[in-house]
């Protein structure tokens, strides 16, 4: 009986150290993932000029993009404005 417990152990130390062993030898590699992150969003308060309502600008930083919403009081809806490419628009800035 302790002969074959003996014998395990015997062959348990042998298996650890051999994991050990491979463990060490092999080159860890670094594996990346490729993470989508939520986008960072800037929201700015501001008036319309001639009009009774205010309006928020959201300017969407990640992926430069702008947008802007109002709520219209006349008829208790939120208008909005569709979203535009903040780099297209400073491409065509210094053609004046």
């Amino acid at each position: 009986m302790k002969s074959k417990i003996l014998c395990a152990l015997a062959v348990l130390n042998v298996g650890l150290a051999l994991t050990l062993v491979f463990g060490s030898v092999t080159e860890n590699q670094a594996m990346a993932q490729r993470v989508m992150r939520p986008a960072d969003y800037v929201l700015i308060p501001g008036d319309i000029p001639g009009g009774g309502s205010g309006v928020v600008y959201i300017i969407d930083s990640s992926n430069g993009m702008l947008a802007a919403m109002a709520y219209n009081d006349s008829n208790n809806t939120l208008d909005v404005m569709p979203a535009l490419d903040v780099a297209r628009l400073f491409q065509g800035a210094g053609a004046r």
